[in-house]
């Protein structure tokens, strides 16, 4: 049974979130949370790379773009969410937010916004049009 391009997308979205929710919360290690914040240290790359292999089978299982697309797409992640992670953290400790500070949970959630609309884009371009 085929999806229509509508379903497709509802389903691809739904896939790229919750593979988020896993990566970004049941995936998290203290080295990559102490590391997020320091550019170019492993636990940030390590992070930024657990959600690539995450997003790589969305590509498998909602036909759209070629092989070349796809591994622009997963660069263009693994750039794009490196650096919201790294920008939050950096705004975060700056003003020393902390858990039970409301403007931590702000930028905790304007982070998490982010990262969907990559999803959004992602699939904007991947998945056919028709």
């Amino acid at each position: 049974m085929s999806m229509s391009p509508a379903h497709a997308a509802l389903a691809a979205i739904t896939y790229l979130l919750a593979k988020h929710a896993v990566a970004d919360f049941c995936l998290q290690t203290p080295l990559i949370y102490r590391q997020k914040a320091i550019y170019g240290a492993p636990g940030g790359l390590l992070h930024a790379l657990l959600h690539i292999m995450l997003t790589a089978p969305v590509f498998i299982l909602f036909p759209g773009g070629g092989a070349g697309l796809a591994v622009a797409l997963l660069a263009g992640e693994f750039a794009v969410h490196y650096h919201i992670d790294w920008l939050k953290e950096q705004i975060v400790r700056h003003y020393g937010w902390k858990f039970a500070d409301r403007q931590y949970w702000c930028a905790l959630g304007f982070d998490q916004f982010l990262h969907g609309l990559t999803y959004v884009g992602i699939l904007w371009l991947w998945l056919p049009a028709t």
